[in-house]
C-alpha cells in the first residue's frame, strides 16, 4: 500500500510460505514477508520498509513533517507492533479457552484505546493523523481487515461502540491501494485456517505460539 500511495514502480515477487525457495532466505534473515530490495539495499520488517521508502522516496509523504507529530505517528505505529498485532496471532493460535479469552480481551483493549486515546482524541479528520493518510493508517488497516477471520474463528466482532474505527474502516476500503491489496472476507477466512487450528509451520506462527 505505501509503494502505491507514493507512486512508486515495483516488481511484486510472491513468496510461497510453506515452500520458501533457497534464494529468499539469503535476503530474509527471519524467513519472513515482507521484504523489498531496492538496487544493493535488502530492508525487511514492515515498520522499517515503509521508514525506508518515506526517506528515500520522499515525494507524497506519508509522514509528517513536523518532529512532534512525526513522534505521534511512530508511537502509534510502536502501538500497533506490540500491542495489538501480537494477540490477533496468539488468540487465532490458541486452542485452550483460557488463552483464546485471554488474547480477546487484550484485543478489545487496544480497540478501545485506539478509539477513544486516538481516533477521537488526537484527529481532527478522517484519518488517524488527520485530513492526510499516513503510514500510521497503513499500519494499523491489514491487521483490522483480517477481522472476519477472528469473527468466523474466535467469535469476536468489531464493538458497535466504536464507531470512529468503523467510519475509519469503511474509508480505508475506498482507497485504490486498499482495493489493490486486500482480501475478501473468505480469502482472510481460508488464509487464517492454519493459525486457527494451530497448524501453520510459518516464521510468525512460530515466534507467536504459546506453549
Amino acid at each position: 500500500m505505501a509503494l502505491l500511495e507514493k507512486g512508486i514502480d515495483a516488481k511484486l515477487t510472491v513468496i510461497d510460505l510453506d515452500n520458501k525457495p533457497d534464494w529468499f532466505f539469503e535476503i530474509s534473515p527471519y524467513a519472513k514477508v515482507p521484504v523489498i530490495r531496492h538496487g544493493e539495499t535488502i530492508v525487511f520488517e514492515s515498520a522499517v520498509i515503509n521508514e525506508y521508502l518515506e526517506e528515500v522516496y520522499p515525494e507524497h509523504p506519508l509522514l509528517p513533517d513536523d518532529p512532534a507529530k512525526r513522534a505521534t505517528a511512530r508511537t502509534w505505529i510502536d502501538f500497533a507492533n506490540v500491542r495489538l498485532v501480537p494477540h490477533f496471532y496468539k488468540c487465532m493460535l490458541a486452542q485452550d479457552s483460557d488463552g483464546q479469552t485471554l488474547h480477546k480481551r487484550k484485543i478489545l483493549e487496544a480497540l478501545k484505546f485506539m478509539e477513544f486515546e486516538g481516533l477521537r482524541k488526537i484527529s481532527d479528520g478522517p484519518f488517524w493523523l488527520g485530513e492526510d493518510l499516513s503510514l500510521v493508517d497503513l499500519t494499523f488497516y491489514p491487521h483490522l481487515s483480517r477481522f472476519p477471520a477472528l469473527e468466523e474463528y474466535r467469535g469476536l466482532e468489531m464493538p458497535n461502540e466504536y464507531r470512529r474505527l468503523k467510519e475509519w474502516l469503511a474509508l480505508m476500503k475506498e482507497r485504490p491501494a486498499v482495493q489493490q491489496t486486500s482480501f475478501s472476507a473468505e480469502d482472510y477466512i481460508r488464509n487464517w485456517q492454519k493459525y486457527a487450528t494451530n497448524t501453520s509451520t510459518g516464521t510468525t506462527a512460530r515466534d507467536m505460539r504459546e506453549s
